[in-house]
C-alpha cells in the first residue's frame, strides 16, 4: 500500500510544485514505484514535468466523472518508476462542481483507492489554496508534508493550514499524520533565512526535516525546461539537496498526533 502524501501550503510560491516535483522523482531514483498527481489547476507540475495540459485529454479532472477512466490518464514520465496524473485549468471549477455532493471530500481518496496498492508512494501537489481540493486532498492523505519559506510572515502563513489539518484529522481523515516541514530557498549568508531557520526550529522542535533545500539558480530553471532537476543538473545543489530530503522522507515516520 502506498504512502500518501500531500505536499501542502496556502500560500503561492514557497517551493511546493518544486518539491512534489523533485521529491518524486528523487524517490523514483531510489527505484521506489511513484505517482505524482497535479491537484492544481495551474497544472505546474505537469507543465515541470514536460507535458502541455491543452493536449492531455485525460487527466485529473476527467478522472473524478471518469474514475473507471482512471488508467488512461495515468501518464509515464522521462523518469523510469515516476508515473504523472495530470492536471488542466478546468479542474478549478471542482470547487463549484461537488459543492453539493454527498461526501465531497472523498473524491479524490476514492479515486485513488484502486491504484494504491501500485505504487510506493504518491505525491499530491496541492493548490495554493485551503478550498475544496486541498481539502480532498487531505482526506486522502496520510501524510502531510509542509513547505515553508524562509522569508518574513512565512510561519504565519502556515496557522491556517494547520488548523485546516486539525480540523481534518478530528472530524475527517483520522489517519493523517504530519510528516514533517521543511525550509525551502534557504540562504545562509541572508540573515533573516537564518532567523526563520531558527524560529521554525523552535516552532516544529520535532517536525523539521534536517534537509534545507537551497535557493538554486538551477531548480528555478529546470521547470521551464520540462524536466526534474535530477534530469536538468543532478550536480546541482537543489538536486543533492532532493535527494537528501528523499532519503529522510523514506526513513521518517510521521509523528502521530492527537486532534
Amino acid at each position: 500500500m502506498a504512502r500518501i502524501i500531500a505536499v501542502a501550503n496556502q500560500k503561492g510560491g514557497v517551493g511546493k510544485t518544486t518539491t512534489s516535483v523533485n521529491l518524486a522523482a528523487s524517490l523514483a531514483i531510489m527505484e521506489n514505484r511513484v505517482l505524482l498527481v497535479d491537484c492544481d489547476p495551474q497544472a505546474n507540475s505537469t507543465s515541470a514535468l514536460g507535458f502541455d495540459q491543452e493536449t492531455t485529454e485525460s487527466n485529473l479532472y476527467t478522472s473524478f466523472y471518469k474514475p473507471d477512466k482512471l488508467a488512461e490518464a495515468l501518464l509515464p514520465t522521462a523518469t523510469p518508476y515516476l508515473t504523472l496524473l495530470p492536471s488542466c485549468s478546468d479542474l478549478v471549477g471542482i470547487e463549484l462542481e461537488l459543492v453539493d455532493k454527498m461526501a465531497r471530500e472523498y473524491y479524490l481518496a476514492e479515486l485513488l483507492q484502486p491504484v494504491s496498492q501500485d505504487y510506493d508512494y504518491i505525491i499530491l501537489d496541492c493548490p495554493p489554496s485551503l478550498g475544496l481540493i486541498t481539502l480532498n486532498t487531505m482526506c486522502a492523505a496520510k501524510e502531510l508534508l509542509i513547505p515553508l519559506q524562509c522569508e518574513f510572515f512565512a510561519l504565519e502563513g502556515i496557522v491556517k493550514l494547520l488548523h485546516t489539518y486539525e480540523q481534518v484529522k478530528k472530524r475527517l481523515n483520522p489517519e493523517i499524520e504530519l510528516l514533517g516541514v521543511v525550509l525551502t530557498m534557504f540562504d545562509a549568508r541572508n540573515k533573516l533565512a537564518r532567523q526563520v531557520k531558527n524560529e521554525a526550529e523552535r516552532c516544529f522542535p520535532k517536525d523539521m526535516f534536517k534537509t534545507l533545500i537551497p535557493r538554486n539558480v538551477r531548480l528555478s530553471e529546470a521547470p521551464s525546461h520540462g524536466k526534474s532537476i535530477l534530469h536538468y543538473d543532478i550536480k546541482s545543489k537543489g538536486a543533492e539537496a532532493y535527494l537528501e530530503l528523499a532519503k529522510e522522507v523514506v526513513r521518517k515516520k510521521p509523528r502521530r498526533t492527537v486532534a
